[in-house]
Order: structure tokens, then sequence, then C-alpha cells
């Protein structure tokens, strides 16, 4: 009777833990999916584009809102995440009299390839073919938060002429200030990285490949040619203040460097200090 207890209880543990496997799959995709997106422009009453880009055998996803005939801010997301980060950006009144806006799921988020995560330099590649397939020929300004932040500055690098100004909000591109917690390449190995949730999985594995990526694009920063707009909070606890001296040392080729410390403010800017930004977009000039 003793045994049989015991053979049912592990028998329960058993399945409690396949089922906690099939459910990480499914769970914390952290995206929006067609019809909230529909639901949520509807309720704004903001005309909006939901595509999806096939090429090279890889689906970039998008969201875009404003007049198709305005100069473009394109919204890079952070990690783990998806374009809507960027959500209430895309409907603001100010901005969509000014800007048409373009929000992307990264390679690896969203609908944008789910699950499979690549480095800077591939994003840099894919996300610029995007950007020129989706080109009206009025300049560009690229927005990107977080991990967003060294690849804007990635796609830049790759393609200058392209950008006319980057807005880095509380980006990580200081390769010496990043440090890759030990743990993580534990949870890329299998079979443990299939028990990491949803959008949590692709993240682990990006953020451990983000500090060689930051030291390969080092020695290119000085390639940066567009205007420059660094928004950083004094007291963010991911991404190290110390970023924003790092950029205005390394950017020595920038049109114009304009900064922004945003005092006791955390990692979050973009949602936690929405007005600062949005009005930090207000005023990038060169696409003006």
């Amino acid at each position: 009777m003793i045994l049989v207890r015991r053979f049912k209880k592990r028998y329960a543990l058993f399945l409690l833990f396949v089922l906690y496997v099939i459910v990480c799959q499914s769970c914390m995709k952290m995206r929006m999916s067609s019809v909230k997106t529909q639901a949520y422009f509807e309720e704004k009453k903001v005309d909006y584009v939901d595509e999806s880009i096939e090429f090279d055998g890889h689906s970039l996803h998008y969201i875009q809102t404003g007049n198709e005939n305005n100069p473009t801010l394109f919204f890079v997301h952070g990690s783990p995440g998806s374009w809507d980060a960027f959500k209430t950006y895309l409907n603001d009144s100010l901005l969509l009299k000014k800007y048409r806006m373009i929000a992307v799921d990264r390679p690896g988020f969203g609908y944008s390839d789910f699950g499979s995560p690549e480095n800077l330099a591939t994003q840099s590649k894919w996300i610029n073919e995007l950007v020129r397939m989706l080109d009206n020929k009025q300049p560009i300004a690229l927005v990107g938060h977080s991990l967003g932040g060294p690849l804007i500055v990635k796609m830049a690098i790759d393609d200058p002429k392209l950008y006319s100004h980057l807005v880095i909000l509380a980006g990580s591109v200081d390769p010496k200030a990043e440090k890759p917690e030990l743990w993580r390449p534990i949870l890329k190995s299998k079979p443990l990285r299939y028990l990491i949730p949803g959008a949590l999985r692709p993240s682990n594995d990006e953020l451990w490949y983000l500090k060689t990526d930051l030291i390969d694009m080092k020695p290119h920063l000085d390639e940066i040619t567009a205007e420059v707009t660094i928004v950083h909070g004094t007291k963010d606890r991911l991404v190290p203040y110390s970023n924003m001296a790092f950029l205005q040392k390394e950017l020595v080729n920038a049109k114009k460097i304009d900064t922004l410390s945003i005092k006791d403010a955390d990692h979050f800017i973009p949602w936690s200090h929405f007005e600062i930004v949005r009005n930090q977009l207000l005023k990038v000039k060169h696409i003006n």
C-alpha cells in the first residue's frame, strides 16, 4: 500500500513536470494577438498596418501608423518584448501629426520567428533589409530601448546613409558595463532551456551573446554620423547610467549629440516617463 502511494505521488509529480514543460512552450510570449491589436487601435481610432514580410526564409512582423508620406520613427524594443512596447507612442496624436511610425518585432520575439534569437549582426542585417523595403524616401530616425539601443547603433553602423537620427533610450552599449550572469549559459543548454517560459528563453540567449556583440561593435562606433539623442535614468539598475558618458566619448563623428538624464529614473523610461520621451521624439530636428 505504501509503495502504491509513493508510486502515485511520483507519477503525479512527473505529470506536473510534463505539464509545466508543455505550458512553458505557450505562456509568457509577451506579444499582442492580431485580435487584440485590432481592438486596441479601433478603440484609439487610429488606422494601422499589421504585416509580416518574408525574405530569405525568415519573417519580420511590424505595426505601422501615421501618414505614409511623413518622415519615419522606427521603434526597436528591448529584451524580452515586442512591438507593443511602443503602442502608446504609435497612437499619440502629436507624434501622428509629424511622423509615420513603425514598431518591429525583433527576430526571436513577437511574431518574428518567435523563439529563435539572433546576435546583433544578424538582427541588424535583417531589420535593415526591412527598413529598406519600407523606405518612403523620407528621413528615418531609429528609436531603441534597452537592447534595442545597441541594435539601432549597429544598424546605423551597417547602413549609415539610411538613418538621420538615433534615439537611444537606456541603451546597453558599453561592453565594460555589461556583466553577463554566469548562470545564463547553463539555462541555454538542453534540456534546461525548455524549462524557461515563453519569451524569456530567447531573451536569455541573446543577453548571453550581448557582451561579445558589444566588444565587436566598439571599434566601429566612430562610424556613426547621424544625429544622436541619449536618454537615460540616473538610477537604472539594469543598464548602468555610465552608458551615457561612454556614448558621448565614443560617438566622435556623430553630427550632433543631445543628452537627457532623468533624475532617479529606473530602466523603464519609455513607460514611466512617457511625456518626457515623447517630447524628445518631437524634438528630433533632422527629420522636420
